[in-house]
């Protein structure tokens, strides 16, 4: 069984998500997502979900592509799951291009592109700006 494993936080979740998750799935069997937790997100990215972490969790699970998901707590313990859950490939949207390379001593590391009309960051910008205008 190949496995494959993905992070992100997956906030306001749409279709660019949708489609890296379908295209990391179709690399291998079993699918992991390490889902950032809310504490992660806060002290390390500086980034406020709209959605907590089990309404995040919930929502992924629901995916038929995704067959696990983690909490990813902090950028260190990407070794130890590979490790862990015994992952093949490492997955990651190629704005992350390069980042994670140090990680091909213990599986491959493949970096898809994005789907460029869509973000998060795009959503919450149209989002505040709708309620600028009202």
């Amino acid at each position: 069984m190949k496995k494959i494993i993905t992070y992100g936080t997956f906030d306001l979740l749409h279709y660019g998500h949708i489609q890296l998750l379908k295209r990391a799935k179709a690399m291998g069997d079993y699918l992991i997502v390490g889902l950032s937790t809310d504490e992660f997100n806060w002290n390390e990215k500086q980034k406020e979900c709209y959605f907590n972490y089990d309404k995040r969790k919930m929502l992924l699970e629901s995916l038929r592509y995704v067959d696990l998901v983690i909490p990813e707590e902090n950028w260190e313990q990407k070794v130890n799951d590979i490790k862990e859950f015994r992952v093949d490939t490492f997955v990651m949207g190629d704005d992350w291009e390069g980042k994670f390379d140090y990680l091909k001593e213990f599986c491959e590391v493949v970096y898809l592109s994005r789907t460029p009309e869509i973000s998060t960051t795009q959503i919450k910008e149209m989002k505040k700006n709708e309620n600028k205008d009202k």
